[in-house]
């Protein structure tokens, strides 16, 4: 899976919230001002202009609601009930297909294998199983990772038969119909190749990170109680 490798000969051996919320203002402090020291008040006391807009960003963010511990608990609960983890599975399952096919048509296309595209996978899959799934537990990041390299495995069989039908002056589906786990499993020993673990230990990394549900500010509202 390595970028630009020639996978014609290589196929020729076997035949051949994030959610992530900024709460770091425990003491505003202006990042442009300037200070001077007061004389009629003595050298101690600064007075410090800050700047309009830097203020109107303070006063935002002071303004800004803090979750109870009983409306976070709220939305804790309605995140978990609104999870579906089968709708999840099967989106990722789908999209882990669409991938590893687009990446087969790529190979063909091209002869070469772009390592890279399976972190490509990985992103599509994350993506398609956190909007069908709405997730946040640690489940649907595992059976993202899975489908990545479940879709990236795809891929390279894809490829590889379409190259052993070539080779044979066979259609795709002649040799495909004939694939037995033996046969799938000798394939996939056949061509890896040690740079594979970075690509696929990518692919799954990037399927996991982007498989949670991002907390939206419509869901905090809801909460707080606003919106209804």
């Amino acid at each position: 899976m390595r970028p630009g490798r020639n996978f014609g000969r290589r196929a020729e051996r076997i035949l051949d919230s994030e959610f992530a919320r900024r709460i770091l203002m425990k003491d505003l402090v202006p990042p442009e001002g300037t200070a001077t020291i007061d004389s009629d008040r003595g050298s101690d006391y600064l007075n410090v202009e800050v700047d309009a807009a830097d203020s109107d960003e303070a006063t935002e963010a002071q303004e800004q609601p803090v979750l109870t511990d009983q409306q976070a608990a709220m939305l804790m609960q309605t995140l978990h009930e609104e999870q579906n983890l089968l709708m999840g599975s099967l989106t990722g399952l789908v999209a882990a297909l669409v991938g590893a096919g687009v990446w087969a048509a790529v190979t063909v296309a091209t002869e070469y294998q772009i390592g890279w595209m399976a972190v490509g996978i990985g992103f599509l899959v994350g993506y398609a199983v956190r909007l069908a799934g709405k997730g946040i537990a640690p489940a649907f990041g595992a059976i993202s990772a899975v489908l990545s390299l479940f879709g990236c495995a795809a891929g390279n069989l894809l490829t590889v038969t379409w190259f052993i039908a070539s080779a044979e002056g066979l259609s795709f589906m002649e040799v495909a119909t004939q694939l037995n786990v033996a046969i799938v499993f000798e394939i996939l020993t056949s061509t890896f190749e040690v740079m594979d673990v970075l690509f696929y230990g990518l692919a799954a990394y990037f399927g996991y990170k982007t498989a949670f549900r991002q907390i939206t500010q419509a869901d905090l509202d809801r909460a707080l109680g606003k919106g209804f």
